[in-house]
């Protein structure tokens, strides 16, 4: 009995106590969804917010981060300059550039090669003739890699460049990679490659502040020439489960644009290993290689607002005709639902791929919770029947589009460390919409009628599911 008092007399302290910091510190979404599992439970509420609560970085690492882009740019410019463009013409056209540069802190720059590969064998022989060419130097950064037989190819051919005397340093989240790291991760450093995780768990003494905030890029950038980025992993195209393949998208780049993502490896290195890299060696001095107009749009932690939030809402209230979007996960806020209600308010088309089976339960119900919202709107919803849709892309009236890393949803926006390409010229969008008609055609439409008439344990489980959406 006295127990039970005490454990009573514990919870209330952690409601009293808790409650107002949370409701301090988070937007009312959040703090919301997090009061509602700490009133409910507070003991199990108290650790999930000790492992999950906070969505900063340590402002030391925002400073640093920072202070190495600035100093980046500045060692980029003079070889940049005669690149950089106002890529549309208009008060419109310059607006747009002006927010994404504010925002991405990096210019839009002319004269790039841009080949899209939507298919993952494709793209990892791609990388790996590239690799198996390198003269100088090699830079890898991904989320997952696994010791699998892409992984295993991938790693080889490091090992193999390492030995011709090719520099070859490679970063991998921690956690996304954490079987790899214990296994085949002591090959590449016997063979000399430099390797490091990103952002590595603690429990006791944490670098940063929330475990499952995540460095979700992917990046390739070989002799400061040639560079890969897009949705692909090192990881074979079933991974997860047999039963669903991923359809990811990559894009080989060459041109001016290959220094912006070597800037985006050069920090996140310095960031992990303190080390500063030789700049001739990774800046080589660009050449025009091609027509293509692009932009670098780093997001995460490390910016000060969630600026691909900010970029992508701004679009849409933008738009005139017509926006296409393709997402693995779609868990919108608050603010992004009003911008594409008002989008369609104005007669704007829009039109939502979305895998029909994904890999993330409590994610694929919330985000199901969506739809019947959404589809009120007229909003179009398209169901991707082939496996597991993991490309991420969003074209808007063929004057603007993006390319890269992050998802549609809360984490991506503000917890993980995210890259996506902008595109501006039409016939470069329209090669990525020509990509999103081919999901289109192997997807379902599904109709607010027939969505209304789901059994109520379904509806009632993406119910309870959404009340986590802020948290996802």
């Amino acid at each position: 009995m006295q127990f039970s008092v005490l454990y009573l007399f514990a919870e209330w302290i952690v409601r009293i106590l808790v409650i107002p910091v949370i409701a301090y510190r988070y937007r009312p979404p959040s703090a919301l969804a997090w009061i509602a599992v700490i009133s409910f439970q507070p003991m199990i509420g108290l650790a999930l917010y000790i492992i999950f609560g906070e969505n900063r970085l340590p402002r030391r690492r925002i400073a640093e981060h920072a202070r190495r882009r600035r100093a980046l740019q500045l060692d980029m410019w003079p070889m940049l300059q005669k690149y950089c463009v106002d890529p549309q013409s208009g008060i419109d056209g310059q607006s747009k550039h002006q927010l994404s540069v504010q925002l991405g802190e990096m210019p839009a720059v002319a004269n790039n090669d841009f080949q899209l590969i939507d298919d993952t064998s494709e793209a990892i022989d791609r990388i790996i003739q590239d690799i198996n060419e390198a003269k100088v130097c090699v830079h890898l950064l991904f989320y997952i890699w696994r010791d699998d037989e892409i992984g295993r190819r991938v790693t080889d051919a490091i090992i193999e460049a390492e030995k011709r005397g090719v520099e070859c340093r490679v970063l991998v989240d921690a956690v996304g990679s954490r079987r790899f790291l214990k296994s085949r991760a002591k090959d590449l450093q016997a063979a000399g490659v430099e390797m490091f995780p990103i952002l590595p768990v603690n429990l006791f003494r944490r670098r940063f502040h929330r475990i499952d905030m995540r460095n979700h890029r992917k990046l390739v950038v070989i002799d400061g020439k040639i560079a890969y980025t897009g949705s692909q992993n090192i990881v074979n195209p079933d991974y997860g489960t047999k039963k669903l393949i991923w359809h990811d998208l990559m894009m080989r780049l060459q041109g001016p644009i290959v220094m912006q993502l070597q800037a985006v490896f050069l920090t996140d290195w310095y960031a992990e290993t303190n080390a500063e890299l030789e700049k001739a060696e990774c800046f080589p001095t660009p050449e025009a290689a091609g027509e293509e107009t692009l932009q670098l749009f780093p997001s995460g932690p490390t910016y000060h607002t969630m600026n691909l939030h900010r970029l992508i809402v701004a679009m849409l209230y933008q738009a005139r005709k017509k926006v296409t979007i393709t997402t693995p996960y779609f868990i919108p806020d608050e603010s992004l639902l009003q911008a594409i209600e008002v989008a369609r308010l104005r007669g704007v088309q829009i039109i939502l791929v979305l895998p029909e089976k994904s890999d993330q339960i409590l994610v694929s119900a919330a985000q199901r919770s969506f739809y019947g919202q959404l589809l009120e709107m007229d909003v179009e919803i398209y169901l991707f029947t082939k496996g597991l849709l993991h490309s991420k892309t969003l074209t808007i009236d063929k004057t603007f589009a993006l390319v890269g890393t992050s998802n549609m949803d809360i984490r991506s926006f503000a917890l993980n460390l995210e890259m996506n390409l902008i595109l501006f010229d039409e016939e470069t969008i329209q090669k990525i919409s020509d990509q999103q008609q081919k999901y289109l055609e192997s997807a379902y439409p599904i109709h607010l009628n027939h969505w209304g008439n789901r059994g109520f344990f379904k509806t009632f489980g993406e119910a309870i599911a959404r009340l986590m959406a802020p948290l996802l």
